[in-house]
């Protein structure tokens, strides 16, 4: 057996951590996969030693809730690596955990390869020197960073993005027209994957779902994120006055059924995006880390569908201008305006091609291969 070591800290990295296993173990089977992680990861025969639900926050006051668990899965980690004694491990994002658990498993000569990159070109870009020192190779999912990483001296390889492959090409409900007269837009609601988010901006959904019901005839749908409580989601909605319809399956055949989403920023927007549904992004976060980003962040927009376009191809209502009144209003703007629907997604239709060719999943098997038999 090959002992490996995974750390996936939320649910995005589960799911690409699943896919590159699941890739790897088809010419590797007898690869022996251990670490942080979720269902998909669990799907592919991974020994979990710990669950990613349980450290998966976002913002510094959020953080400092899950402090104590995330001390003891560190150390419960680097307790089965040394039982385990693996050659290599694979960090998926998640930096604030993952940087200090690199320089750990460098100290004990385990090969360190880092898939998904922190976002150090947005903001803290000070953790290149950090990942220079303690990461053997990066494997990146946009082309810009690989081009980022090699001016500095990191290792690096541009492997694509997986949900190229992940999000099929399916028609798209705006692709026969706008509703019929009496017929609901049919809108669905993102709320995002980690729980913090989700107490964060699903009673912003929910208000401002409830909001635009008043001004169109509506038909909402919630995308349930894995490892949410979808039944606890659902009753909230009803108490909250929403009925909603629950998707926990189908999530792309839903989203692509649907006239419009209401979208956590996080990789749930590519996913949108590459459906070409039209989207309005969202997002909240506690005043102090908001502060902090408004100090640190260096780029015109934060969502990764704008990023990738280069533009402002889809809305952004951040902190402030999250508000349900605001959510509502742009979103009945959108919906009683095709030439505005027809603009954002002839954008949208160029996101594909830009995030690289099909087979990210299996080029990142095979550098792992690769690493495994230097």
């Amino acid at each position: 057996m090959i002992p490996l070591l995974v750390v996936a800290g939320e649910a995005s990295g589960d799911l690409h951590g699943a896919r590159l296993l699941a890739a790897a173990r088809r010419q590797l089977p007898d690869l022996a996969p251990f670490g942080l992680g979720g269902e998909e990861l669990a799907k592919v025969g991974f020994d979990a030693v710990a669950k990613s639900s349980e450290i998966a926050v976002v913002g510094i006051t959020e953080v400092a809730r899950i402090l104590r668990r995330a001390r003891q899965i560190f150390h419960q980690l680097l307790a089965e690596v040394d039982r385990r004694k693996p050659k290599a491990a694979i960090l998926i994002d998640s930096p604030d955990f993952n940087l200090r658990l690199a320089r750990e498993l460098r100290r004990r000569g385990v090969k360190v390869l880092y898939y998904i990159s922190p976002q150090v070109w947005a903001w803290r870009s000070g953790r290149v020197e950090t990942i220079r020192e303690r990461v053997d190779r990066m494997w990146v999912l946009f082309s810009f960073e690989e081009e980022l990483y090699r001016r500095v001296g990191v290792e690096v390889v541009w492997v694509g993005h997986p949900l190229v492959d992940e999000v099929p090409r399916l028609p798209q409900i705006w692709d026969a027209g706008p509703p019929e007269a009496g017929e609901p837009y049919r809108v669905a609601l993102l709320p995002g994957s980690r729980r913090s988010e989700v107490a964060a901006l699903f009673p912003l959904l929910l208000e401002a779902t409830r909001r635009l019901a008043e001004r169109l005839p509506i038909a909402p749908r919630l995308i349930v994120a894995p490892g949410l409580d979808a039944e606890a989601m659902a009753q909230q909605a009803r108490a909250a006055g929403v009925e909603l319809e629950i998707v926990r399956d189908g999530r792309f055949a839903a989203l692509a059924a649907s006239h419009l989403a209401l979208c956590a920023s996080g990789t749930a927007t590519l996913e949108v995006g590459l459906l070409t549904t039209p989207l309005l992004v969202t997002y909240r976060v506690g005043r102090l880390t908001a502060l902090l980003g408004r100090l640190l962040l260096r780029l015109p927009h934060i969502s990764l569908v704008n990023l990738v376009l280069g533009k402002g191809a889809v809305p952004e209502l951040l902190q402030a201008e999250a508000r349900p009144e605001t959510l509502a209003a742009r979103a009945a703007e959108l919906l009683t305006h095709p030439q505005q629907v027809a603009a954002m997604r002839a954008d949208l239709a160029l996101l594909r091609g830009r995030l690289g060719s099909s087979g990210a999943a299996e080029r990142a098997a095979a550098e792992l291969v690769k690493e495994l038999g230097r």
